[in-house]
C-alpha cells in the first residue's frame, strides 16, 4: 500500500465560520487528527455529516476509522434525562457517527474513538454516560494533562505498556459499559480512561484523552497497522 491506508476522520459542521472575507457553514477538524493520522504512516480523510443511509458505503471505501472528540452526546441516546451541565445537543453529528460506528463494526473496519469519539461507542453499545464529573477540565478551553494507566493484557497495554501522561479535555465519562467492552486504562480518580473489544470482534479502541494534541504516535500507529493488516 504505497501511500498507506486510507483512515476517515469524522468531522464538525460548524455555521458561521470565519476565514479572509467570508463567513459561511463549514465542515471543520482540528489540524490534529489528520496530522496525527500522516504522522503515524496512513492517509487521513475527512467525513462530514451524511445521511445515515450512506454510512455503510463510506465505510466500505475506508481502511480505518477515527471519530474525533466534540460535543456531548445527547443523554436521549442512552435513554438519559438532560444534566443542566451537559452541552446542546448535535443531532446531525450523534446520527452521522452512530451510523459511522455501527458500519464499522459490521464490516471488522478498525475504529479509533477519540474522547466524544469513545463515548459514542459505548453508547453504540448499550452504554451509558456520566454527565458532569470535574477534574478532567480545569480551565475553559484549555488542555489539561493528567496520568492514564494501562490494564495488563489489553490491547492498549500491548501499545503503551507504562503509565503516561496524557492531554485531556473533558467533563463526562463512561457510567455502564457497553456490551462487550472492557476497560483497558484508568485515571487515578478511577475514570475509565480506554475501551476496547476483545481481539475476536476485530480491531476497536476507545481513548477519553486527546492523543492529537501530543506527540505519542503509538494508539494511532495501531491503529494504522491494523487498518494496513485488514486492507
Amino acid at each position: 500500500m504505497a501511500g498507506g491506508p486510507l483512515i476517515g476522520i469524522s468531522t464538525y459542521l460548524e455555521a458561521g465560520v470565519r476565514w479572509g472575507v467570508w463567513e459561511l457553514e463549514a465542515a471543520l477538524l482540528p489540524a490534529g487528527y489528520p496530522r496525527l493520522v500522516q504522522r503515524a504512516g496512513g492517509m487521513a480523510v475527512m467525513l462530514p455529516p451524511d445521511a445515515t443511509a450512506r454510512a455503510a458505503d463510506v465505510v466500505g471505501r475506508l481502511d480505518g476509522l477515527v471519530i474525533a472528540g466534540g460535543p456531548d452526546v445527547e443523554p436521549v441516546r442512552y435513554g438519559a434525562e438532560r444534566d443542566p451541565r451537559t452541552g446542546p445537543p448535535a443531532r446531525a453529528r450523534d446520527a452521522w457517527e452512530l451510523a459511522l460506528i455501527d458500519a464499522a463494526l459490521a464490516a471488522r473496519v478498525p475504529l479509533l474513538g477519540i474522547c466524544r469519539g469513545m463515548q459514542l461507542l459505548n453508547v453504540a453499545l448499550g452504554g451509558t454516560l456520566v454527565q458532569h464529573l470535574e477534574g478532567h477540565a480545569d480551565v475553559v478551553g484549555v488542555f489539561g494533562r493528567h496520568p492514564v494507566k494501562p490494564v495488563p493484557g489489553t490491547r492498549y497495554a500491548a501499545a503503551v505498556p507504562e503509565e503516561t501522561s496524557v492531554p485531556t479535555y473533558h467533563h463526562q465519562a463512561i457510567d455502564r459499559l457497553g456490551t462487550g467492552l472492557v476497560p483497558s486504562a484508568y485515571a487515578a480518580d478511577g475514570t475509565v480512561e480506554a475501551v476496547e473489544l476483545p481481539p475476536a470482534d476485530g480491531w476497536v479502541l476507545g481513548v477519553q484523552w486527546h492523543p492529537e494534541m501530543g506527540e505519542d504516535l503509538r494508539v494511532m500507529r495501531g491503529l494504522v497497522e491494523a487498518a494496513r493488516s485488514a486492507a
